[in-house]
C-alpha cells in the first residue's frame, strides 16, 4: 500500500537495517502524496524480533476526532522468550479540527481555476493544489469540491458564449475556435489538478468525470445557446457552398470547429452539422443536375457528376468526419445519378449506346465506375447493352448481303466480338456479369441463324487454305481461338463437325492445307472441347493420309520400271468410316489412266486381304500439258472430272453439252461446274462456249481456246464450287445430320435409365437435353420418338399403372 493511500487510522512498518530505530509517523509525510514509499510487512515473528523496534508513538490528526497510541514494544526477544502482544489504543483526549477548512480550500481551489482560465496560471503550485483537493476529497468534502467546479466552469463559459455571440460577422468561427482553444486549456490543467477526484469520488458517486464534464458544460452553455446554434450551423454550411461554387475558405478552420463538434459527441455532430450538411448537399446537388442535364451531354454530365463526386470525397479527408463520407456521396450518387440514371443511359445522340458505338472507352469507363456505386445501376448499363447488342447481332446474321459472303459473314461476328471485349477490359474492369451477357447474347443470335455452323467451318476452310500462310504462329493461334470462341456459342455442333471434315477432307486431298501443325492444332482444341469421340474421325483422316504415302513410296518402289512413260499415279486410301465419302456415280476415266488404277488396286488387295476399293472420282485432282495456239504450252491443275472433259478434246474439235454428258457419265450438277470453270472464269477459259453465258444449257457448245494465253506456265483451275449449299443439299445434309443423332439419342437414354432404373418422361427428356448438350440441343419431338423405338425394342417397358413412367428392362 503506498503512503498517498494510506487513511488517518492506518499505520505500516518501514523497512530497517538490523538497528533499533524509532519512526515516527508525521503529519507532513501522511498528507504528502508526492512522498510515497513501499510499506513492507513482516512475514513472521521472527522478523519482529530481528529487524524492528517499536517505540510509543503518538500520531494526532488534526482533521479527525480519532488519535492513536501504539505502546512501546521491544521485540528484539531470545529464542526463550514469549512473544509479547502489542495493542493500539486511542488518544485519551479529544482532537479539535477547524470547522472552516472546506471553504478555506475551496476559495484556494476556486481562485485557482478562476486564474486558469483568466490565463494567470504561471504563478500557481500545481503541487500544492493537487494536495488541497486530494484533502478535500479524503476528508468526505468531494461533493463540495464536485459543486464548486461546475458552478465556476459554467460561469467562465457564460462569459464565453457572450464573446462568441457578439464576435462580428467574419470573426464568429475564428472566436469560436480561439475560445474552444482555450476552454481545452483550461480543462486540462483542472483535471491534473482534481485527478484524484476524477480516480476516487467520481466513480464512486458516479458522477461525470471532469473532462467529459468540460465538454458537456461547453456544449450546453455555448453550442446549444441559440444565438451560437444557429449562426454556426448556417455559417458552416455558408463555407462549404463557397467552396462548391469556387470560392477558397479556410479549411483549417473548419478542420477545427467540425473535430470540436465531434469530439463532444456523436450526437452533437450529427444533429448540429451534419443533419443539416446533408439535407442543404441534397438540395444543391438536385438543382444542379437538374440544371447539367438540361445542357450538357451524357458524357459531359458524368464528367462533371463525377468531379463533385471527388470533391466531396476530398472535402471529408480535409475536414469533415471520416464517418461522413458515406453519407453524402450517397446524396450525390442519388441526386446526380441515381435520379437520372435511365435518362442518362437513353440520351439521345450521346448515352451507352452511342458510347458503344463510337468507342468511347473512357465514357464507358466513366459511366460503369459511377453506375456502379448505385443499387441496380451496373443492370442497368447491362440490359441496354444487350438488347442493343442482340438486336444488332440479329440484323448482322439476317443481312442478306453478309449471307452471300460466309467468310464475311464470321468475320463480322469476330469483329464485333472484339468490339465488346475490348469494352468489357478497358472499361468494364472485366466484370463477369458483362462477360456472361456477352457470351449469352451471342449465343443467341448465332443460333438464329441455321447456316452459323456451316459458314464457321467455311470461314476455317478459308483461313487455312490461304490466310494463314506464311503468318506466325502466335497470329495462328489467335485465329484458331478465335474459331473455338464462335464454335462455344453453336448449339449444333455436331452440324459443325459434319461441315469440317468434308471441308478438311478437301484440304488435305488437294494439298491445299496450308499448315499441318494449324490443321492438327484445331483438332487438338475441339478434342480438348468437346471429347475424344468428337474428333476421332477427324484424327483418322491424317492417319489415313501418312498411310496412303507410305502406301504410294511401296507402290512406285515395286511396279515403277513397269509403268515406263504412263501417267504418274498418288493414290489415297482412304477409311471409310473416317472420311466424308458419299456413293459417287462411276466416271469414265481415260484410258491411259485406266490401265494404271487397274494395277494399283491387284496390287492394293494382294498386300491387304479382305477389302475393297472404290474409286471417288469426285475428290481426285490431275495435272496436264496443254498445248494451244502459237505454239502456247501450259500445264493445267485441275480436278479429276475436268481431266475426263479435256481428254475428250483429244480426239473432237466439238462437242455439246449432251455428247460430254453421256461420254464421261459424270453426275449433271458437277458436269456443269466443271465447264462453267473452264469456259467462263477469266483467265482459266481453256474451253469456249456458244452460246456466250454464265449458265450451262443442254444444247451448249465447247471447243478448245486456242487464243488461251497467261504469264504463268503452271495454270490452276478450280471447279466452281458454291461456297454455300444449295437447298437440295443443305436438306440432304440435314437428314444425315438428323440420322447420325439418333443412336446418340437414344444411347444417352439407355445411359440414364440403366443408372436410375425408373423414370418419369419429363426427366427423362431433361437429362438427355442435358447430356447431349455438349453436341447439339436435342429435340424433345425426336427424344420421345427415340423412346418409343426403345421400348419396342426391349430396352424400356412402361409402368403397368402410370404410361409416363418409364422401367429400365436388364
Amino acid at each position: 500500500m503506498l503512503w498517498s493511500e494510506l487513511g488517518p487510522a492506518q499505520m505500516c512498518f518501514l523497512a530497517l537495517s538490523n538497528e533499533r530505530t524509532t519512526y515516527r509517523v508525521s503529519d507532513q509525510l501522511l498528507l504528502d502524496p508526492i512522498q510515497t514509499q513501499t510499506p513492507v510487512y513482516p512475514s513472521s515473528t521472527s522478523d519482529f524480533q530481528n529487524n524492528f523496534a517499536i517505540q510509543t508513538t503518538i500520531y494526532q490528526n488534526p482533521y479527525s476526532n480519532l488519535s492513536f497510541q501504539i505502546v512501546d514494544h521491544d521485540l528484539r526477544m531470545s529464542s526463550n522468550q514469549k512473544n509479547r502482544n502489542f495493542q493500539i489504543e486511542a488518544f485519551k483526549h479529544k482532537v479539535v479540527v477547524d470547522p472552516m477548512y472546506a471553504d478555506k480550500t475551496w476559495r484556494l481551489l476556486e481562485h485557482a481555476i478562476n486564474e486558469i482560465y483568466n490565463q494567470n496560471a504561471s504563478g500557481l503550485s500545481f503541487e500544492e493544489l493537487y494536495r488541497n483537493a486530494y484533502n478535500m476529497v479524503l476528508h468526505k468534502y468531494g461533493e463540495k469540491l464536485y459543486t464548486g467546479l461546475v458552478t465556476t466552469m459554467t460561469s467562465h463559459l457564460v462569459t464565453m458564449s457572450r464573446r462568441i455571440e457578439n464576435a462580428h460577422r467574419e470573426m464568429f468561427l475564428e472566436e469560436l475556435n480561439n475560445n474552444w482553444a482555450d476552454q481545452n486549456k483550461a480543462l486540462q490543467m483542472i483535471r491534473d489538478i482534481l485527478m484524484y477526484m476524477d480516480r476516487s469520488y467520481v466513480p464512486s458517486s458516479r458522477k461525470t468525470p471532469v473532462h467529459e464534464l468540460g465538454l458537456n458544460l461547453w456544449r450546453d452553455n455555448v453550442i446549444h445557446l441559440t444565438g451560437i446554434q444557429t449562426r454556426l450551423q448556417n455559417t458552416l454550411l455558408q463555407l462549404i457552398h463557397k467552396e462548391r461554387t469556387g470560392q477558397v475558405i479556410n479549411q483549417g478552420l473548419m478542420r477545427n470547429i467540425i473535430k470540436m463538434l465531434t469530439d463532444l459527441g456523436p450526437s452533437v455532430y450529427q444533429v448540429e452539422f451534419e443533419r443539416p450538411f446533408l439535407e442543404a448537399s441534397g438540395d444543391f446537388y438536385r438543382i444542379e443536375s437538374q440544371e447539367f442535364i438540361e445542357c450538357c451531354d451524357c458524357g459531359d454530365y458524368l464528367q462533371r457528376a463525377e468531379r463533385r463526386l471527388n470533391e466531396e470525397i476530398d472535402r471529408v479527408s480535409h475536414y469533415l468526419n471520416p464517418k461522413s463520407e458515406v453519407k453524402i456521396t450517397n446524396v450525390v450518387e442519388t441526386e446526380m445519378i441515381a435520379n437520372h440514371m435511365t435518362r442518362l443511359v437513353h440520351m439521345e445522340d450521346s448515352g451507352l449506346v452511342n458510347m458503344i458505338v463510337d468507342d468511347k472507352y473512357e465514357d464507358l469507363r466513366r459511366i460503369y465506375n459511377l453506375f456502379h456505386r448505385i443499387p441496380n445501376g451496373l443492370s442497368t448499363i447491362r440490359d441496354v447493352m444487350t438488347s442493343y447488342l442482340r438486336e444488332t447481332g440479329m440484323q448482322l446474321v439476317s443481312d442478306p448481303e453478309k449471307l452471300k459472303d460466309p467468310v464475311e459473314f464470321v468475320q463480322s461476328l469476330l469483329n464485333k466480338k472484339d468490339k465488346y471485349d475490348r469494352i468489357i477490359s478497358l472499361a468494364f474492369n472485366n466484370d463477369k456479369s458483362f462477360q456472361n451477357a456477352l457470351n449469352s447474347s451471342f449465343e443467341f443470335f448465332i443460333n438464329r441463324n441455321p447456316r452459323s455452323p456451316e459458314f464457321i467451318s467455311l470461314f476455317v476452310d478459308c483461313k487455312l487454305r490461304k490466310d494463314l500462310k506464311g503468318v506466325g504462329e502466335e497470329d495462328v493461334e489467335a485465329v484458331l481461338d478465335k474459331v473455338m470462341m464462335m464454335f462455344r456459342y453453336l448449339q449444333e455442333k455436331d452440324v459443325f463437325e459434319r461441315y469440317y471434315k468434308q471441308h478438311l477432307a478437301k484440304r488435305l486431298l488437294s494439298g491445299k492445307d496450308g499448315s499441318d501443325d494449324a490443321e492438327r492444332s484445331l483438332v487438338l482444341k475441339l478434342k480438348t472441347e468437346c471429347g475424344y469421340q468428337f474428333t476421332s474421325k477427324l484424327e483418322g483422316m491424317f492417319t489415313d493420309m501418312k498411310t496412303s504415302r507410305d502406301t504410294n513410296d511401296r507402290f512406285h518402289l515395286n511396279h515403277g520400271a513397269d509403268l515406263g512413260d504412263r501417267p504418274s499415279l498418288v493414290v489415297q486410301v482412304l477409311t471409310t468410316g473416317s472420311w466424308p465419302t458419299q456413293p459417287s456415280a462411276t466416271c469414265n476415266l481415260p484410258t491411259e489412266l485406266m490401265t494404271i488404277c487397274d494395277r494399283f488396286r491387284s496390287y492394293y488387295l494382294g498386300t491387304h486381304s479382305g477389302r475393297r476399293l472404290s474409286w471417288q472420282t469426285n475428290m481426285g485432282t490431275a495435272d496436264l500439258k496443254a498445248s494451244f495456239g502459237k505454239g502456247q504450252r501450259h500445264e493445267l491443275t485441275v480436278s479429276t472430272y475436268q481431266m475426263c472433259v479435256l481428254m475428250l478434246f483429244n480426239e473432237t474439235d466439238r462437242l455439246t453439252y449432251k455428247e460430254l454428258e453421256q461420254a464421261t457419265e459424270i453426275p449433271s450438277l458437277d458436269l456443269k461446274r466443271c465447264l462453267q470453270s473452264m469456259a467462263c472464269v477469266k483467265g482459266k477459259n481453256v474451253l469456249k462456249k456458244e452460246p456466250m453465258s454464265k449458265d450451262i444449257g443442254d444444247e451448249d457448245v465447247f471447243f478448245v481456246n486456242e487464243k488461251f494465253t497467261s504469264k504463268f506456265f503452271k495454270v490452276k483451275i478450280g471447279t466452281v464450287v458454291a461456297q454455300k449449299e444449295t437447298e437440295p443439299e443443305k436438306h440432304e445434309t440435314r437428314q444425315r445430320v438428323e440420322e447420325d443423332r439418333k443412336p446418340q439419342i437414344e444411347a444417352a437414354i439407355v445411359r440414364i435409365m440403366k443408372a436410375r432404373r425408373v423414370l418419369d418422361h419429363n426427366n427423362v427428356i431433361s437429362e438427355v437435353i442435358k447430356q447431349l448438350h455438349a453436341r447439339f440441343l436435342a429435340n424433345p419431338g425426336e427424344i420421345k420418338k427415340r423412346i418409343e423405338s426403345l421400348i419396342e425394342r426391349d430396352f424400356l417397358e412402361r409402368d403397368g399403372s402410370d404410361r409416363k413412367l418409364y422401367q429400365y428392362v436388364a
